[in-house]
């Protein structure tokens, strides 16, 4: 089987699982294995194993194919009792600022609000949104209580006060979760300049919690401008798969819920990542979005030939690294988008100056 057709097996097998998960009992052993790999590798295992046990079908996998997704199921419900209860510490140590909005981003938001792509997801760290004027003195507060700042250089110490959109991330001494502290959704120097006060000014207070969640429709159009514009993508299906269970959750439980949609993503200045984020969400996972929101989206594309070259690119690059689909081309795809990332958040002259440093880093082993 050449590289090419063994690819196209592994994408349309993912996907098939993804969209159809009740179709896994049905495949050969050969191609089910195949399809488990590559699940896990995506951090999508135990999310397709809890749509499964819910149909009632996990029963019907084989055993050693159930006691996989059993597994990933144990470790996604274990990170979520961590997460949980660093959320429970965070809370406690910041008591004296009650009067400070903390607002959950990403995988905590999820798990906070109950959405159901929280379910079988693998927490890795918190990510929390608060006023940039509340950055230092919640920082300050969270270092008296245990969390300490991780040792960077001078460089990247730099990047993250000076340029970057949050501070260097807090690791707690003994438990060792970090706390990523945000005051904005894309960096200082980016093309996208959002107004995290309209982000802030929107967020809905949990009942009975001391975290906020921004609103649905903001939720929706931070998981798409984090895929398209926060940079490397090695968690990129497993966004796209939280943009369709988000926008499928949203627009049932709200029917006005498109309404606005567009137009929030104007005002936030994120269209041309919410234009990807519909894009690929509808080619790939069949995420139904009304027409008029999908005419409305066109204002938001690159040139035509910028959408060509993307079509190309990020097909290729949405599906992890994988032994049973390496190609060139691929890894090709995965250092343009990369590069792009960058180039969408940073002046060229910084740019260059950025990507020289990380490559002495990465290739020569030199830091300063």
């Amino acid at each position: 089987m050449s590289s090419s057709t063994q690819c196209s097996e592994v994408r349309g097998l993912v996907l098939r699982a993804l969209r159809q998960p009740e179709c896994l009992p049905q495949l050969p052993l050969r191609q089910l294995d195949l399809a488990i790999r590559v699940l896990r590798r995506a951090q999508l295992l135990a999310h397709v194993a809890w749509r499964l046990r819910e149909a009632g079908e996990l029963e019907q996998l084989p055993a050693a194919a159930r006691d996989a997704m059993l597994g990933a199921l144990v470790i996604a419900e274990s990170r979520a009792r961590v997460a949980r209860w660093e959320l429970n510490r965070i809370a406690l140590a910041l008591a004296d600022e009650s009067t400070v909005p903390l607002i959950a981003l990403k995988g905590c938001a999820y798990l906070l609000a109950g959405t159901p792509n929280a379910n079988g997801r693998v927490f890795a760290d918190v990510d929390l949104l608060v006023p940039e004027a509340s950055l230092e003195r919640i920082a300050s507060q969270l270092t008296a209580n245990g969390w300490q700042v991780l040792t960077l250089t001078p460089y990247d110490d730099n990047y993250y006060r000076v340029w970057s959109h949050e501070l260097p991330p807090l690791k707690h001494v003994e438990r060792e979760v970090e706390i990523d502290l945000h005051h904005n959704v894309q960096m200082r120097t980016s093309r996208l300049r959002p107004d995290a006060n309209l982000l802030i000014a929107k967020a809905r207070r949990l009942h009975g919690s001391r975290y906020s969640v921004l609103s649905p429709a903001d939720m929706v159009l931070h998981a798409m401008t984090h895929l398209f514009y926060g940079g490397e993508m090695d968690d990129a299906l497993r966004e796209l798969v939280d943009i369709d269970i988000l926008l499928r959750q949203f627009s049932t439980q709200d029917p006005r819920f498109w309404d606005g949609f567009w137009s929030r993503a104007e005002q936030l200045d994120l269209a041309r990542p919410v234009f990807y984020g519909l894009r690929y969400a509808r080619r790939l996972l069949g995420t139904p979005v009304p027409e008029s929101v999908v005419i409305a989206s066109r204002s938001g594309a690159p040139p035509a030939p910028v959408v060509w070259l993307m079509d190309r690119l990020v097909p290729a690059t949405l599906f992890p690294q994988h032994p049973d689909c390496h190609r060139t081309s691929t890894a090709l795809a995965r250092l343009a988008l990369y590069v792009r990332s960058h180039w969408v958040r940073m002046p060229p002259l910084m740019l260059v100056s950025h990507l020289t440093y990380k490559f002495r880093v990465r290739y020569m082993g030199h830091a300063s």
